[in-house]
Protein backbone atom coordinates (compact mmCIF):
# COMPACT_ATOMS: atom_id res chain seq x y z
CA UNK A 1 0.00 0.00 0.00
CA UNK A 2 1.44 3.36 -0.91
CA UNK A 3 0.32 6.95 -1.14
CA UNK A 4 1.94 10.37 -1.07
CA UNK A 5 3.59 11.14 2.30
CA UNK A 6 1.58 13.38 4.55
CA UNK A 7 2.39 17.04 4.14
CA UNK A 8 1.13 17.80 7.64
CA UNK A 9 3.97 17.83 10.18
CA UNK A 10 1.74 16.07 12.72
CA UNK A 11 0.71 13.36 10.28
CA UNK A 12 -2.74 12.12 9.40
CA UNK A 13 -4.98 9.08 9.42
CA UNK A 14 -6.20 7.93 6.01
CA UNK A 15 -9.54 6.19 5.52
CA UNK A 16 -11.31 4.60 2.59
CA UNK A 17 -13.64 1.71 1.97
CA UNK A 18 -12.81 -1.16 -0.38
CA UNK A 19 -16.05 -3.07 -0.76
CA UNK A 20 -16.94 -4.34 2.72
CA UNK A 21 -13.44 -3.57 4.07
CA UNK A 22 -12.84 -0.26 5.85
CA UNK A 23 -9.17 0.64 5.38
CA UNK A 24 -7.40 2.81 7.98
CA UNK A 25 -3.85 4.05 7.39
CA UNK A 26 -1.21 5.69 9.58
CA UNK A 27 0.47 8.36 7.47
CA UNK A 28 3.52 10.04 8.94
CA UNK A 29 6.30 7.93 7.44
CA UNK A 30 8.98 10.62 7.67
CA UNK A 31 8.69 10.35 11.46
CA UNK A 32 8.29 6.55 11.55
CA UNK A 33 4.55 7.09 11.97
CA UNK A 34 5.12 8.41 15.48
CA UNK A 35 1.73 9.25 16.96
CA UNK A 36 0.90 12.89 17.62
CA UNK A 37 -2.22 14.10 19.46
CA UNK A 38 -3.73 14.88 16.05
CA UNK A 39 -3.20 11.31 14.86
CA UNK A 40 -4.62 9.84 18.07
CA UNK A 41 -7.78 11.89 17.67
CA UNK A 42 -8.10 11.02 14.00
CA UNK A 43 -7.57 7.31 14.68
CA UNK A 44 -10.43 7.27 17.19
CA UNK A 45 -12.58 9.11 14.66
CA UNK A 46 -11.67 6.53 12.01
CA UNK A 47 -12.60 3.58 14.25
CA UNK A 48 -15.85 5.34 15.12
CA UNK A 49 -16.62 5.90 11.43
CA UNK A 50 -15.93 2.21 10.77
CA UNK A 51 -18.34 1.16 13.50
CA UNK A 52 -21.03 3.46 12.10
CA UNK A 53 -20.58 2.40 8.46
CA UNK A 54 -23.34 -0.09 7.72
CA UNK A 55 -21.58 -1.34 4.60
CA UNK A 56 -18.26 -2.03 6.35
CA UNK A 57 -17.97 -5.53 7.83
CA UNK A 58 -14.29 -5.55 8.81
CA UNK A 59 -11.43 -3.04 9.04
CA UNK A 60 -7.76 -3.25 8.09
CA UNK A 61 -5.29 -1.03 9.95
CA UNK A 62 -1.97 -0.50 8.18
CA UNK A 63 0.84 2.06 7.98
CA UNK A 64 2.49 3.91 5.13
CA UNK A 65 6.26 3.60 4.74
CA UNK A 66 8.73 0.94 5.92
CA UNK A 67 7.65 1.05 9.59
CA UNK A 68 4.34 0.61 11.38
CA UNK A 69 5.02 3.06 14.19
CA UNK A 70 7.83 4.08 16.53
CA UNK A 71 5.13 4.72 19.15
CA UNK A 72 4.01 7.99 20.69
CA UNK A 73 5.83 11.16 19.72
CA UNK A 74 6.60 11.88 23.38
CA UNK A 75 7.57 15.58 23.08
CA UNK A 76 4.15 16.23 21.55
CA UNK A 77 2.11 13.75 23.60
CA UNK A 78 3.81 13.96 27.03
CA UNK A 79 2.02 17.21 28.03
CA UNK A 80 -1.28 15.35 27.57
CA UNK A 81 -0.29 12.17 29.43
CA UNK A 82 -2.85 11.27 32.03
CA UNK A 83 -5.70 13.02 30.25
CA UNK A 84 -8.81 10.88 30.38
CA UNK A 85 -9.71 11.30 26.72
CA UNK A 86 -6.24 11.00 25.18
CA UNK A 87 -7.10 7.94 23.06
CA UNK A 88 -10.80 8.59 22.45
CA UNK A 89 -13.37 11.23 23.33
CA UNK A 90 -16.57 10.19 25.10
CA UNK A 91 -18.83 8.30 22.71
CA UNK A 92 -16.01 7.41 20.33
CA UNK A 93 -14.57 3.95 19.74
CA UNK A 94 -11.28 3.49 21.60
CA UNK A 95 -8.80 1.92 19.13
CA UNK A 96 -7.11 0.21 22.07
CA UNK A 97 -10.46 -1.31 23.07
CA UNK A 98 -10.16 -0.45 26.75
CA UNK A 99 -13.25 1.69 27.44
CA UNK A 100 -16.80 1.65 26.06
CA UNK A 101 -18.36 1.96 23.62
CA UNK A 102 -16.66 -1.11 22.18
CA UNK A 103 -16.58 -1.87 18.48
CA UNK A 104 -18.77 -4.76 17.33
CA UNK A 105 -16.89 -5.59 14.12
CA UNK A 106 -13.46 -7.19 13.61
CA UNK A 107 -10.16 -5.47 12.88
CA UNK A 108 -7.16 -6.97 11.07
CA UNK A 109 -3.79 -5.23 11.51
CA UNK A 110 -0.85 -5.31 9.08
CA UNK A 111 2.51 -4.39 10.65
CA UNK A 112 6.05 -4.00 9.35
CA UNK A 113 9.43 -2.76 10.47
CA UNK A 114 9.53 -0.86 13.75
CA UNK A 115 6.39 -1.61 15.76
CA UNK A 116 6.81 -0.13 19.21
CA UNK A 117 4.62 0.68 22.24
CA UNK A 118 1.17 1.77 21.02
CA UNK A 119 1.79 -0.21 17.84
CA UNK A 120 1.84 -3.43 19.87
CA UNK A 121 -1.18 -2.29 21.88
CA UNK A 122 -3.16 -1.64 18.69
CA UNK A 123 -2.20 -5.14 17.52
CA UNK A 124 -3.30 -6.76 20.77
CA UNK A 125 -6.56 -4.80 20.80
CA UNK A 126 -7.38 -6.03 17.29
CA UNK A 127 -8.49 -9.52 16.27
CA UNK A 128 -5.97 -10.81 13.72
CA UNK A 129 -2.42 -9.57 13.06
CA UNK A 130 -0.39 -10.07 9.89
CA UNK A 131 3.28 -9.17 10.34
CA UNK A 132 6.15 -8.73 7.90
CA UNK A 133 9.22 -10.78 8.73
CA UNK A 134 11.27 -7.60 9.25
CA UNK A 135 9.25 -6.47 12.27
CA UNK A 136 11.01 -5.20 15.38
CA UNK A 137 8.81 -5.09 18.46
CA UNK A 138 9.34 -3.34 21.79
CA UNK A 139 7.06 -2.32 24.65
CA UNK A 140 9.67 0.13 25.86
CA UNK A 141 7.77 2.51 28.15
CA UNK A 142 9.89 1.57 31.17
CA UNK A 143 12.92 2.92 29.29
CA UNK A 144 11.20 6.33 29.23
CA UNK A 145 10.06 6.37 32.85
CA UNK A 146 6.40 5.68 32.09
CA UNK A 147 4.03 2.71 32.00
CA UNK A 148 2.18 1.18 29.08
CA UNK A 149 -1.44 2.34 29.41
CA UNK A 150 -2.97 1.19 26.11
CA UNK A 151 -3.60 -2.36 27.28
CA UNK A 152 -0.20 -4.10 27.00
CA UNK A 153 -0.02 -4.88 30.73
CA UNK A 154 -3.30 -6.77 30.37
CA UNK A 155 -3.19 -8.37 26.93
CA UNK A 156 0.46 -9.40 26.84
CA UNK A 157 -0.22 -11.40 30.01
CA UNK A 158 -3.44 -12.86 28.52
CA UNK A 159 -1.68 -13.98 25.35
CA UNK A 160 1.78 -14.97 26.55
CA UNK A 161 1.45 -15.76 30.24
CA UNK A 162 2.93 -13.86 33.18
CA UNK A 163 6.61 -14.66 32.80
CA UNK A 164 6.73 -14.22 29.05
CA UNK A 165 4.93 -10.88 29.30
CA UNK A 166 7.07 -9.57 32.14
CA UNK A 167 10.21 -10.60 30.26
CA UNK A 168 9.49 -7.79 27.79
CA UNK A 169 7.30 -5.38 29.76
CA UNK A 170 9.86 -4.96 32.55
CA UNK A 171 12.93 -4.67 30.33
CA UNK A 172 11.65 -2.90 27.23
CA UNK A 173 13.82 -5.32 25.23
CA UNK A 174 13.18 -5.77 21.54
CA UNK A 175 11.82 -9.05 20.18
CA UNK A 176 11.47 -10.36 16.65
CA UNK A 177 8.56 -11.67 14.61
CA UNK A 178 9.32 -15.31 15.45
CA UNK A 179 8.95 -14.47 19.15
CA UNK A 180 5.77 -12.49 18.49
CA UNK A 181 4.33 -15.45 16.61
CA UNK A 182 5.29 -17.87 19.38
CA UNK A 183 3.71 -15.65 22.06
CA UNK A 184 0.46 -15.28 20.13
CA UNK A 185 0.82 -11.58 19.35
CA UNK A 186 0.93 -12.31 15.60
CA UNK A 187 -1.10 -14.84 13.61
CA UNK A 188 0.63 -14.84 10.21
CA UNK A 189 4.03 -13.78 8.87
CA UNK A 190 4.73 -12.57 5.31
CA UNK A 191 7.70 -11.33 3.37
CA UNK A 192 8.31 -7.58 3.84
CA UNK A 193 5.87 -5.70 1.64
CA UNK A 194 3.34 -8.51 1.59
CA UNK A 195 1.62 -7.77 4.88
CA UNK A 196 -1.03 -5.37 3.57
CA UNK A 197 -2.20 -7.68 0.78
CA UNK A 198 -2.31 -10.60 3.22
CA UNK A 199 -4.34 -8.52 5.68
CA UNK A 200 -6.77 -7.54 2.95
CA UNK A 201 -7.19 -11.19 1.95
CA UNK A 202 -7.90 -12.11 5.56
CA UNK A 203 -10.36 -9.23 5.91
CA UNK A 204 -12.18 -10.25 2.73
CA UNK A 205 -12.49 -13.81 4.04
CA UNK A 206 -14.02 -12.48 7.26
CA UNK A 207 -16.29 -10.11 5.33
CA UNK A 208 -17.66 -13.03 3.32
CA UNK A 209 -19.09 -14.64 6.46
CA UNK A 210 -22.43 -13.85 8.10
CA UNK A 211 -21.97 -10.41 9.73
CA UNK A 212 -24.35 -10.99 12.63
CA UNK A 213 -22.69 -14.31 13.43
CA UNK A 214 -19.25 -12.70 13.26
CA UNK A 215 -20.34 -9.94 15.64
CA UNK A 216 -21.93 -12.48 18.00
CA UNK A 217 -18.76 -14.58 17.99
CA UNK A 218 -16.62 -11.55 18.83
CA UNK A 219 -18.98 -10.48 21.59
CA UNK A 220 -19.13 -13.92 23.18
CA UNK A 221 -15.36 -14.37 23.13
CA UNK A 222 -14.89 -10.96 24.77
CA UNK A 223 -17.53 -11.85 27.33
CA UNK A 224 -15.46 -14.89 28.30
CA UNK A 225 -12.26 -12.85 28.57
CA UNK A 226 -13.86 -10.04 30.57
CA UNK A 227 -16.31 -11.97 32.76
CA UNK A 228 -15.23 -15.60 32.63
CA UNK A 229 -16.35 -18.74 30.79
CA UNK A 230 -19.61 -19.05 32.74
CA UNK A 231 -20.82 -15.71 31.42
CA UNK A 232 -20.05 -16.76 27.86
CA UNK A 233 -21.76 -20.12 28.32
CA UNK A 234 -24.88 -18.40 29.68
CA UNK A 235 -24.93 -16.33 26.51
CA UNK A 236 -24.77 -19.33 24.14
CA UNK A 237 -28.44 -20.22 23.95
CA UNK A 238 -30.06 -16.76 23.79
CA UNK A 239 -27.57 -15.60 21.17
CA UNK A 240 -27.97 -18.74 19.08
CA UNK A 241 -31.76 -18.51 19.26
CA UNK A 242 -31.61 -14.91 18.08
CA UNK A 243 -29.30 -15.82 15.20
CA UNK A 244 -31.64 -18.65 14.18
CA UNK A 245 -34.30 -16.05 13.38
CA UNK A 246 -32.13 -14.19 10.88
CA UNK A 247 -32.25 -14.27 7.10
CA UNK A 248 -28.54 -15.10 7.10
CA UNK A 249 -29.22 -18.48 8.73
CA UNK A 250 -31.72 -19.30 6.00
CA UNK A 251 -29.15 -18.27 3.41
CA UNK A 252 -26.46 -20.31 5.13
CA UNK A 253 -28.62 -23.44 5.08
CA UNK A 254 -29.72 -22.84 1.48
CA UNK A 255 -26.15 -22.37 0.31
CA UNK A 256 -25.18 -25.64 2.02
CA UNK A 257 -28.03 -27.55 0.38
CA UNK A 258 -27.42 -25.96 -3.02
CA UNK A 259 -23.63 -26.32 -2.73
CA UNK A 260 -22.88 -22.68 -3.47
CA UNK A 261 -21.19 -19.76 -1.78
CA UNK A 262 -23.50 -17.96 0.61
CA UNK A 263 -24.42 -14.32 -0.01
CA UNK A 264 -25.01 -12.92 3.45
CA UNK A 265 -26.78 -9.58 3.97
CA UNK A 266 -26.45 -9.07 7.71
CA UNK A 267 -30.17 -9.41 8.29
Amino acid sequence: MSTAPSSHPDGEILTRRDGAVFVIGLNRPAKLNGFTPKMLKELAAAYTAFEADGEARVAVLYAEGPHFTAGLDLPKVAPLMGEKDLLAAPGQIDPCNNVPPFRSKPVVVAVQGITFTIGIELMLAADVVIAASDCRFSQLEVKRGIMATGGATIRMVERAGWGNAMRYLLTGDEFDVATALRLGFVQEVTEPGGQFAAAMRMAQRIAAQAPLAVAATLRNARLAVDHGPAAAVADFRPTQMALMQTEDVKEGVASFVERRTAAFTGR
